[in-house]
């Protein structure tokens, strides 16, 4: 090889490597809770943007489902709107000998939507897990119209559902209630139908009203918003978690480190959702 090629060659050479250690990837995995799908996208929007060479990769499909794809491996940090339960632990602590890590990343009021024809604007916990038992069916039993209750609530692998039927509803669902595959799919079925109700979180309550609730018949109506979710005013107030296996390290843990700070929690609200503080 002449000296011409060869110098040719080395700088080809080269510019592959420098080409190589630019697309050089870090990826996070997310996957799980519905509720804080389109958080957790503006979370790794933002942070991609300030890190060109990470990749968060963010997708849903219930707190159930992220969860066991935590435990089997197939993701980094799993999303739940919902505390871990015992036996999920128990699995973490079975096949990788560790408790999981817990970090609540933010609050969220869980709505009760309405739509917005319908003449009653107000219930009582008592009245919702009422209405969505089965116990009540008409809207005339809560003063509304003489009309049937159309009900539409969460799959069972979600974790809305698991909190909204242990701190609202208190037994099981009326089998006329229609599950449907997200909360935006739920505000989409309200929005259509005059005398339904359906429940989510607070950040998708678009083109429908968001039902104030009362503690009890002597307490006033409560709507979700930042200073009532932030002072607990609002009855139907959770945190939203991310677990993972153990601590995290490297890209996972630099990108937690953010959403935590005061950059990443700043962006909460943006979204329709509350930050810790």
């Amino acid at each position: 090889m002449n000296t011409a090629k060869f110098k040719t060659a080395i700088l080809l050479m080269a510019v592959m490597i420098i080409g190589f250690s630019f697309t050089t990837i870090n990826k996070v995995t997310i996957k799980g809770s519905d509720t804080m799908v389109i958080l957790s996208q503006k979370w790794a929007e933002v942070y991609m943007k300030k890190k060109p060479g990470t990749s968060i990769q963010v997708t849903g499909g219930g707190s159930g489902v992220g969860l066991a794809a935590l435990i089997n491996g197939s993701t980094d940090i799993a999303n739940s709107s919902r505390p871990i339960k015992s036996s999920e632990i128990e699995k973490l602590k079975s096949k990788y000998n560790s408790m999981g890590v817990e970090i609540p990343c933010a609050k969220d009021g869980l709505s009760v939507f309405l739509n917005k024809g319908n003449t009653v604007s107000e219930l009582t916990l008592k009245q919702i897990g009422d209405i969505f038992s089965g116990k009540i069916t008409n809207w005339k039993e809560v003063g509304g119209a003489d009309a049937k209750i159309q009900l539409y609530g969460r799959e069972s692998s979600s974790g809305t559902f698991e909190f909204f039927k242990d701190h609202v509803v208190k037994t099981d669902f009326s089998p006329r209630c229609q599950t449907l595959p997200g909360t935006a799919a739920i505000v989409n079925a309200v929005k259509k139908d005059k005398y339904s109700i359906g429940y989510g979180g607070s950040a998708y309550a678009e083109g429908v009203k968001d039902c104030a609730v009362k503690k009890d018949a002597k307490s006033k109506g409560i709507l979700p918003s930042v200073a009532s979710i932030k002072n607990n005013s609002y009855p139907i107030t959770r945190y939203l978690y991310m677990y993972l296996k153990a601590k995290p390290t490297g890209e996972t843990k630099a990108f937690i480190d953010w959403i935590l700070s005061s950059q990443g929690q700043g962006l909460i609200a943006e979204v329709g959702y509350y930050p810790l503080k």
